[in-house]
C-alpha cells in the first residue's frame, strides 16, 4: 500500500512509511524520511505496488487514490489546462519552480481517470524539465496499462504524458 506523505504530499509504500515511523520511535536520527525521488523509482513503486494486486483491486486502488487526492481549485479548471484526448474531462496544471523542477497537480471527473492523472502528476513532480523531457513513454509499461485499462482509457494515459513531458520541454 502507498501512502501520501502529509508534509509533502510524496507517495511512499507502506513498508517504508513503516520503517520510517519505527526509526522514529527508536529515536534515531532520520536524514531522509522518502525514498530516491526519481521519475523511475516514483514509477517503480507504483508499477510494484499495482502488479501485486489482482485486477479488480487495482482498479478499486486507482478509484481510491483518485478519491483521496487532493481537487484542482475550479479557477484552474482551464482549457489551457484540459489534457486533449481523455474520454473525461481531465486536467493537469503544471507549477514552475525557481530550480528547473516542476510540480503538478491533477484532477479529472472520472475516478480511475482521476487515480491515473494524479499518479503520473506524483512520479513527474519534483523532477527537471530535462529528466521529464527525456522520459522514455516505453517505460510505463511496466504499469502493464494494456491489461488494466481499456483502449480508450489507455490512450487517455499517453495523452497526459504528451502534456506532462510538453511542459518539461518548454523554453520558457
Amino acid at each position: 500500500m502507498v501512502v501520501t506523505c502529509p508534509k509533502c504530499g510524496t507517495a511512499i509504500n507502506r513498508k517504508e512509511w513503516d520503517e520510517v515511523k519505527n526509526k522514529w520511535k527508536e529515536g534515531d536520527k532520520i536524514t531522509n524520511v522518502h525514498p530516491p525521488t526519481t521519475i523511475q523509482s516514483k514509477l517503480k513503486t507504483y508499477a510494484d505496488l499495482l502488479n501485486k494486486m489482482e485486477m479488480m483491486d487495482r482498479y478499486t486502488w486507482l478509484m481510491d487514490f483518485g478519491k483521496k487526492s487532493a481537487t484542482v481549485p475550479e479557477r484552474f479548471k482551464l482549457p489551457e489546462f484540459e489534457v486533449p484526448g481523455c474520454q473525461s474531462q481531465t486536467w493537469l496544471v503544471p507549477h514552475f519552480t525557481y530550480e528547473d523542477t516542476i510540480y503538478f497537480t491533477a484532477d479529472s471527473a472520472a475516478l480511475i481517470s482521476k487515480g491515473m492523472v494524479c499518479m503520473l502528476a506524483d512520479v513527474f513532480s519534483n523532477s527537471t524539465r530535462s529528466d521529464i523531457a527525456s522520459f522514455e513513454e516505453k517505460s510505463l509499461d511496466d504499469l502493464n496499462l494494456d491489461v488494466l485499462l481499456t483502449p480508450g482509457r489507455r490512450n487517455g494515459v499517453y495523452s497526459m504524458l504528451k502534456v506532462i513531458q510538453g511542459h518539461g520541454s518548454r523554453k520558457d
